[in-house]
């Protein structure tokens, strides 16, 4: 049976808008674990990081962006998912907002790298998160991830766990982008990540485009690694996110591409970040968020 662990990081302060910290909760509430189970998954909860609350954070965590809060919860994230990784199971991690992807890849990816392995990471989203200190408009964490794990920005937050790197920009693919910042997209293409945008889907199809995605975050690696941000699938299903862009991927793309991953089944871990509560709808986006999870966990409709 395979086993799966829960991890909660209510996180928000990456972002400009707060309510992602809400997220976990939003899912527990829509029964992700009962959605699980149905599944015949071994489910254990391991609860929520502990998370500071904004207006009591000292002056020294508030500088640069909350970047020491950020990396304090970040790294305890980082242990968490290692230890799930050591335990042989799965790991999802709900957030938060999507720099809660520093700590839980970074653990992941630690714990292959002790094996002489490497990750391949999936990542849907609408925005690239390749932004570093220098090139952010904003100056956001939760636009940084990817770049973070590449290696580029923060020293607090490239060097979660070991001092090494955690992706290869040759293992890591994004899809479904559509509003990515100029500079970034220049980063992108310097260090060589693969890049499928939302005019790619319309073009090519998701069917060519997961297929292509999985060689390349699959070939050569230990295991394939979701991160999913909601706020890769449409505003007009998916509301309750804190950075809606409009032209994104439908529901039924999502749930295809999710379930040509669970077929290769190499799927190592997984986070689903950005679900913000006070933007949905009556959970609207929650209960969506719950199907597409089935979906990369094995459910089918008939």
């Amino acid at each position: 049976m395979t086993a799966i662990e829960i991890i909660g990081a209510p996180l928000d302060f990456g972002a400009n808008i707060r309510g992602a910290s809400l997220g976990p909760s939003a899912l527990r509430i829509a029964n992700l674990q009962g959605a699980l189970r149905e599944l015949d998954l071994e489910v254990t909860e391991r609860g929520d990081i502990p998370v500071a609350i904004l207006e009591m954070l000292s002056p020294r965590h508030l500088e640069k962006k909350c970047l020491l809060a950020i990396s304090e919860v970040c790294t305890h994230l980082a242990q968490k998912t290692y230890d799930a990784k050591k335990n042989g199971a799965i790991p999802i991690t709900l957030g938060g907002d999507h720099s809660v992807a520093i700590g839980s890849i970074s653990g992941i990816a630690t714990y292959y790298q002790e094996q002489g392995q490497s990750l391949g990471v999936i990542w849907f989203d609408a925005h690239a998160d390749m932004n570093t200190p220098e090139i952010s408009p904003s100056g956001n964490i939760h636009g940084m991830p990817a770049a973070a794990l590449l290696g580029q920005g923060y020293p607090e937050l490239t060097q979660l766990l070991s001092p090494h790197p955690k992706l290869q920009a040759k293992n890591l693919v994004f899809i479904g982008l559509r509003d990515v910042d100029a500079a970034e997209k220049k980063f992108c293409h310097e260090m060589g990540v693969t890049c499928f945008t939302m005019r790619d889907i319309q073009r090519r199809g998701m069917e060519a485009i997961i297929q292509e995605a999985i060689a390349i975050a699959g070939t050569g690696t230990a295991g394939i690694h979701v991160s999913f941000d909601l706020d890769c699938i449409d505003p007009m299903e998916m509301p309750g996110v804190s950075t809606a862009c409009n032209g994104g991927i439908r529901s039924r793309e999502a749930h295809l591409a999710l379930e040509r991953i669970f077929a290769t089944k190499k799927l190592s871990s997984f986070d689903l970040v950005e679900l913000n509560p006070c933007q949905d709808v009556k959970n609207q986006s929650g209960r969506l968020a719950i199907e597409l999870v089935q979906t990369l966990f094995g459910h089918q409709i008939v």
